[in-house]
């Protein structure tokens, strides 16, 4: 189940709304543990338990980790939770790749292969590891205590709204919220606002673009040519954004309806003027997850010159890995590394030089490029798209014509894309209130009524638009499989 799925809509939700109205907290927080399990039994059964004995485990890993007083024992607990977590992920995610690089080393070595039973990816698996390993290590770091409930525990990895697709939360800012939360009015209606901004963002431009995007991604190389190659990549840069910042504002939207207050995922990254900016605005969840878990604890930047350029390019390496089990992951992630370290030198000061539009262009330009590799099923691929691209590859086919992908939907839905992948909103929303102050005071609460009903007929527009593209049976694909 998914949160752009008409059983999602139009019967869980509203169900799990109306019964997490009765009063009482512990018994809302009770009903949405339940909600969440049945939530993610939806599509995965059989690996509840492994995220029930998961949020088991942690929750006596966290008191062993609170209870400790002498700092070796604390250090030798929380070591034991965070190998825990990450051999678990490491098995799910990480035992196949293992096991097919090892057979290519071994036939190489004419070596007879190793022989495994292929393990099954449990859906959001990397996300309740995050959430599981900020659980310990928070308590570690005395940000806050363990908690002496296990279905405390259970709720914060298990929460539906960001189970799947993040945005990365903290035990810290969690647990608090968990002890004590009220829903407003305002928040409750700021949560369906940002719900049906979110369903619109996947709706109606992430799944409209996803089609060429998947079909010019699946030509051999040989059939492609620089404009459809173009087509593809830029349909992909928005489609992935779309995607990922709707269930994040879906997810933000849906925790305010219950009185949650998440991190914010996404701030316009493609308006960034450099790479380091990109990464301050882009899935910005786990870019400080990466930060304050391990690239300070590495040292950060605040050790050697050589050594802080290694810790970024250990943590992107990480990056990449933890995205999916691929070399193109990997690489994606070095690659991004290294234009991080690249920027910390006189590289990053000549850029910095450079007028803001051309700061701009070149920051797309790294981005695109990457996300050539972060789409590609293997690096021969990328390398083949990439020529492409270039108009630089042997033998492009001239039967390629971009109008064969190109429809007058698409087009409007690239436009939107475009628009909204800028502050358009807040500038719009800045206009009206700048506008508003110069209205007579005596026709201000007219205007302000006139404002409001434009907003609650914008946020009705987009559910039924949304609605109405499920209800055709569009595509809808969820690219959170991987992950």
């Amino acid at each position: 189940m998914v949160f752009s799925s008409p059983i999602f809509l139009f019967l869980f939700l509203p169900v799990v709304l109306a019964v997490c109205s009765l009063p009482g907290l512990k018994l809302r927080n009770s009903l949405l543990l339940l909600f969440s399990v049945v939530f993610y039994a939806w599509g995965e059964v059989i690996f509840v338990f492994l995220m029930l004995g998961s949020a088991l485990v942690n929750h006596f890993l966290g008191q062993w980790v609170d209870r400790e007083t002498d700092p070796s024992r604390r250090k030798w607990a929380v070591g034991v939770a965070v190998a825990l977590n990450i051999g678990t992920l490491a098995f799910f995610k990480y035992a196949n790749f293992t096991v097919a690089n090892l057979n290519h080393l071994l036939a190489l070595l004419h070596i007879a292969p190793l022989h495994m039973v292929s393990v099954r990816l449990p859906i959001g698996i990397s996300f309740f590891t995050f959430h599981a390993l900020s659980y310990v290590i928070d308590i570690y770091r005395r940000k806050w205590k363990a908690a002496r409930n296990p279905a405390d525990v259970a709720l914060y990895i298990f929460f539906f709204p960001q189970l799947i697709a993040g945005p990365i939360l903290r035990w810290s800012a969690i647990a608090p919220q968990l002890a004590s939360r009220v829903v407003t009015r305002e928040g409750f209606a700021e949560g369906v606002r940002r719900f049906a901004g979110g369903l619109a963002k996947k709706m109606l431009v992430a799944n409209v673009v996803a089609v060429p995007v998947d079909k010019i991604f699946a030509l051999p190389s040989g059939e492609l040519n620089p404009s459809v190659a173009w087509l593809g990549i830029c349909c992909y840069m928005l489609q992935i954004y779309f995607d990922f910042s709707g269930y994040s504002d879906m997810a933000v939207g849906l925790g305010k309806m219950f009185g949650f207050q998440f991190i914010e995922n996404f701030n316009f990254p493609y308006t960034a003027q450099s790479i380091r900016d990109f990464w301050r605005r882009w899935h910005i969840s786990l870019s400080t997850w990466f930060r304050d878990y391990l690239y300070i604890p590495l040292g950060g930047n605040r050790c050697p010159v050589w050594r802080t350029h290694l810790n970024l390019v250990i943590v992107f390496f990480l990056c990449g890995l933890w995205h999916g089990a691929s070399w193109t992951f990997v690489i994606w992630g070095l690659y991004h590394g290294i234009f991080l370290v690249l920027e910390r030198t006189r590289f990053g000061q000549w850029v910095g030089a450079l007028p803001r539009v051309l700061r701009h262009g070149y920051t797309l330009l790294v981005v695109i490029v990457g996300w050539v590799l972060f789409r590609s099923e293997t690096f021969a691929q990328t390398l083949a798209f990439l020529g492409n691209m270039s108009g630089l590859a042997a033998g492009v086919s001239p039967a390629q014509k971009v109008a064969r992908y190109w429809t007058h939907e698409l087009g409007w839905c690239i436009a939107m894309g475009v628009v909204f992948a800028m502050p358009a909103w807040g500038w719009l929303k800045n206009s009206a209130q700048a506008l508003y102050r110069r209205v007579p005071v005596p026709f201000q609460p007219a205007t302000q009524a006139v404002g409001l009903s434009l907003q609650l007929f914008l946020v009705v527009a987009s559910l039924m638009f949304s609605a109405a593209w499920l209800a055709g049976g569009t595509y809808n694909p969820f690219i959170y499989f991987r992950f």
